[in-house]
């Protein structure tokens, strides 16, 4: 088994500064319009939601931990260390991989090419297999476990639409994974109809969909990251196209792991309220140890 996991948090989190009227407070709204959305105060300490994941990832096995950052990523150094690597944390080993924007954009340029920096910084990911999941999502112990330990070269936690707990009209704009019979990832369907999601259905009869947390064999997915197209409607490399460019390729490479349970996350103003109430409720006795 591995122990490399590595988080993506160096996005611009464009729709969490959107304005909104959430009651939230003066502090809590100047950081979710300034700070990365992991490093937003969700708990009575003011801590993020970052330490909540990085302590499922430590329960669930994994010992080091690539953060990707941007270029102004300073914050997440006096949350984890302020070395560029080695950092310790709870145990963990916390290092830092900066994606930086390319001269002629003024965002990042999309998950492939922050995987794709973390792992020029960090060469001997090219030939380990690591997980790698959005900083925004609380994924749980079991979820991240699961991926840790599965045989196969790569996988994704493939998840029960129906147990995601957000709105419906949310949940509406999920792509939907297509999944041979035996739980092969054969394709992602981008906002398909109501009619059309019945198709997709799986050999359980239910609609699945990928919350971008992946297991990868870093050896086989190299030249798929490396050579990922840019994704014209949204003009940035993602990490789904150079998944599917691999499947497409190779087939039976990726399985899904199928899990039924909720992800919290951090898409916008909306959400903090919420991610506290689970935080309170979830997360009573934390020990590190």
């Amino acid at each position: 088994m591995y122990e490399n996991l590595i988080i993506l948090a160096g996005g611009a989190s464009s729709r969490m500064k959107k304005e909104t009227t959430t009651g939230l407070s003066s502090e809590l709204t100047v950081q979710a319009n300034t700070r990365t959305k992991s490093l937003i105060s969700i708990d009575a300490a003011g801590r993020p939601v970052m330490d909540y994941l990085l302590y499922n990832a430590k329960k669930a096995g994994y010992t080091k931990i690539f953060i990707v950052i941007g270029e102004n990523g300073g914050l997440m150094k006096e949350f984890y260390g302020a070395e560029d690597k080695g950092n310790d944390f709870h145990g963990l080993t916390i290092n830092y991989a900066v994606q930086y924007i390319p001269k002629n954009r003024v965002k990042p340029f999309g998950t492939a090419d922050a995987l794709c920096q973390a792992i020029i910084q960090y060469p001997q990911l090219r030939n380990d297999s690591y997980t790698v999941c959005n900083s925004d999502n609380l994924y749980s112990i079991e979820a991240l476990q699961a991926l840790r330990e599965i045989n196969h070269p790569n996988a994704f936690m493939s998840y029960d639409r129906d147990a995601l707990q957000f709105p419906i009209e949310r949940i509406a704009q999920f792509a939907l994974v297509s999944l041979d019979n035996e739980g092969f990832l054969e394709n992602i369907i981008e906002k398909p109809s109501v009619i059309d999601s019945q198709r997709y259905k799986d050999k359980e009869g239910k609609l699945r969909v990928s919350m971008n947390v992946f297991k990868f064999n870093g050896a086989m997915f190299q030249d798929y990251i490396d050579n990922c197209p840019i994704n014209e409607k949204r003009n940035e490399k993602e990490l789904p196209t150079a998944l599917l460019n691999m499947v497409k390729e190779n087939k039976q490479s990726v399985i899904g792991i199928p899990i039924s349970e909720h992800v919290p996350d951090l898409t916008s103003k909306e959400d903090i309220a919420i991610l506290k109430k689970y935080i309170e409720k979830e997360y009573v006795d934390m020990n590190w140890d």
